[in-house]
């Protein structure tokens, strides 16, 4: 098999902007403000389309499941990994995703995601946990009183860094930030708070106080993003049980090969350009799935960073 691009399904958000055209030279259905690309997605609200086939990937795990997945794959079962560009255009809701036991409680869905930073401006930031010394009940009094953001842990961020957000762990993203997020195939999100900011119809977004203080990890106190990596060669950015982020350097020239027969794995490029041995090309900003029977082989055609995700099934 060959690797599989998909056709973005952009999603508008309050939060959003322009930059998915601006910084990705994507061509954006209309004027409205869009937060989000859905690059890999199989879910009943939102489903990925094949660029060669037509084909939807729910269409395509149900016609060849083990081919694209591996030996033994459950084709009724959605694809486990869901990829988005993030355009923070404006400040995210401050929120949590519930851990496992918490989401089967709810009804809902456990959600680790992880972010890599691949544009920010100077004074973007992100907020990830709470600072030192803050304890659940000064958080419950700071809900009550519209004062949260004194509580929170933010840090300002520069491109090339990343962070993973495990369920449980309390984040926002700041204005400002242009982020490639892989994640379970999850679209569970409880919002603590939303600054006061009224929705793209006029009136306040729903919260869910009550969920999220069920779902957050009170004991997650300043954690610290991993720091840019830009020497040749490769390192892990996250290695969680749902699955495993490479980040992989090449120089212009230099080959990356993949196995067949393995695993499946996911490639974002998040710059650069590589071309494969069968004439594909991947152009920086696309995400593409290497199904489990493919063994591709990419050249640089100039310096390129690229992100691979393996390890979800």
């Amino acid at each position: 098999m060959n690797i599989i691009k998909f056709k973005p399904v952009y999603q508008k958000r309050v939060w959003g902007g322009r930059a998915l055209e601006e910084k990705l030279g994507r061509t954006l259905p209309d004027h409205q403000p869009y937060g989000e690309s859905w690059e890999i997605v199989d879910r009943p609200e939102a489903q990925s389309v094949d660029e060669r086939t037509g084909l939807t990937l729910r269409e395509l795990l149900e016609r060849d499941g083990e081919a694209i997945m591996g030996p033994g794959y459950d084709s009724s079962k959605p694809f486990p990994i869901l990829v988005k560009w993030l355009d923070c255009s404006q400040r995210l809701s401050l929120q949590v995703h519930p851990p496992e036991e918490v989401a089967r409680r709810l009804g809902g869905e456990a959600k680790t995601e992880c972010w890599y930073i691949a544009h920010a401006r100077d004074d973007a930031a992100l907020i990830v946990g709470l600072k030192r010394g803050v304890t659940r009940t000064a958080f419950e009094a700071a809900i009550d009183e519209q004062a949260l953001e004194p509580l929170l842990h933010r840090f300002n961020v520069q491109p090339g860094q990343a962070m993973l957000l495990e369920s449980g762990r309390l984040h926002a993203i700041d204005a400002g930030n242009l982020i490639l997020e892989i994640q379970q195939n999850s679209d569970t999100t409880y919002r603590v708070y939303d600054w006061g900011r009224k929705g793209l119809d006029g009136k306040p977004r729903q919260l869910h106080v009550k969920e999220s203080l069920q779902s957050t990890d009170f004991e997650d106190i300043e954690p610290d993003p991993l720091q840019p990596f830009t020497e040749s060669g490769e390192r892990v950015i996250a290695d969680c049980k749902d699955f495993r982020l490479r980040q992989i350097n090449l120089q212009e020239g230099e080959t990356l090969a993949f196995e067949g027969n393995e695993q499946p794995r996911i490639l974002s490029l998040a710059s650069g350009a590589l071309d494969s041995e069968k004439g594909a090309q991947v152009s920086a900003a696309e995400n593409v799935l290497i199904p489990y029977e493919a063994s591709p082989s990419f050249e640089a055609r100039k310096a390129s960073t690229l992100l691979v995700t393996e390890k979800f099934t």
